[in-house]
């Protein structure tokens, strides 16, 4: 009897779990777990596609053809500093309307969890402040005493806000006025009526802006060659017995970037190359006739042409990041030989400009 009592309370607990799995109210709970997961999966898949999406670079543009765009198709009105002027204001307005627009400060998914277009954001805005910089203190006056640029001067602060406001005011409002301010300008600049606003294209001012861009070279090019980690001979004092600094150093230096910014580095590069480039070609169409008389047309173009392989595509997935001669290549280190190359160039320029 007693095995019997047992067999039939198995039966009848089995009975109940087979009701209870085919009861209307299990049946409803199941169907919104599934109509739950398939949501999020589906979120998932979204968000993974726009984020493969939004991650690509944008593709170079035609610095002349787009100077003749904001002109309105009018080729009388590109006069001489136009080319540059629309360029600068075409590369800040790409950092606005890529795909995914602005993403340095995004708060939601999928851009909050991207890194590398961000970075990528970053290099080419560190370009687009330096020349709004000098086109305002440098390029728009023809000496140290003239006044500057009304609209110049607001727009060379607008793109020194904060890169990443979200709101109160959000980043791309005050880049979108610093273009505005630009716009302007160039507007003025095109009218051959007017005697106030000037493009001085002189190999003084250029001089002056290659400065800051051999700067920046020298800048990415050493913080590319820390992926693998080294020791540097410190030569922060080299070159002058008389010189001091704040507080002693070691005479030799560790420089290693660290394993989780290696990618943020080099797509900082690849954005500051990016943006660079095409300021190179416009300032070989405003300063054609200074550098064909300083002979050093083809030395700018060499500049342009080491900065274009550093915008070659990527095979891997990753930055990949290997030890010198070891068996897999190292990313940063191959930006880094082309913009060293490019730097070195940028400093023969400047020597030829020097020349009288």
């Amino acid at each position: 009897m007693g095995a019997f009592n047992a067999f039939i309370q198995r039966t009848a607990r089995s009975l109940h779990r087979l009701v209870m799995l085919y009861h209307p109210a299990t049946l409803r709970a199941k169907g919104a777990m599934w109509t739950s997961g398939l949501a999020i999966a589906t979120l998932v898949v979204v968000l993974f596609v726009l984020s493969l999406l939004w991650g690509r670079e944008p593709e170079p543009f035609d610095v002349r053809g787009s100077a003749l765009e904001y002109a309105g198709g009018e080729a009388n009105r590109v006069v001489t500093g136009y080319t540059t002027a629309a360029t600068l204001a075409r590369v800040a307005g790409t950092l606005l309307d890529k795909p995914g627009g602005y993403l340095s400060n995004d708060v939601v998914p999928p851009g909050v969890f991207m890194d590398n277009i961000p970075n990528w954001e970053f290099g080419a805005l560190v370009q687009v402040r330096d020349l709004a910089r000098s086109l305002r203190n440098d390029l728009s006056r023809s000496q140290s005493q003239s006044l500057e640029d009304p609209d110049l001067s607001e727009a060379e602060p607008l793109f020194n806000f904060n890169n990443d406001s979200w709101i109160f005011p959000a980043t791309e409002n005050e880049y979108r006025r610093g273009i505005d301010a630009l716009e302007r300008y160039m507007a003025r600049l095109s009218d051959t009526s007017r005697r106030d606003t000037q493009f001085f294209a002189r190999a003084d001012n250029l001089s002056a802006w290659l400065a800051i861009v051999e700067k920046r070279l020298g800048g990415l090019s050493q913080r590319l060659s820390a992926s693998v980690g080294q020791v540097r001979v410190n030569t922060d004092l080299a070159g002058d017995s008389a010189a001091q600094q704040s507080t002693t150093s070691s005479s030799d230096v560790v420089v290693k970037t660290p394993w989780l910014e290696i990618d943020d580095v080099f797509y900082e590069a690849r954005g500051s190359t990016w943006a660079l480039v095409h300021f190179l070609h416009a300032i070989e169409m405003d300063f054609e006739s200074i550098l064909r008389k300083k002979n050093a047309l083809v030395s700018l173009r060499q500049i342009i042409r080491e900065l274009e392989a550093t915008q070659r595509a990527m095979w891997s997935p990753v930055v990949l990041n290997g030890d010198g001669f070891g068996f897999v290549t190292n990313y940063s280190l191959i930006m880094a030989s082309y913009i060293s190359r490019a730097n070195a160039a940028v400093i023969d320029l400047r020597s030829l400009l020097s020349q009288g």
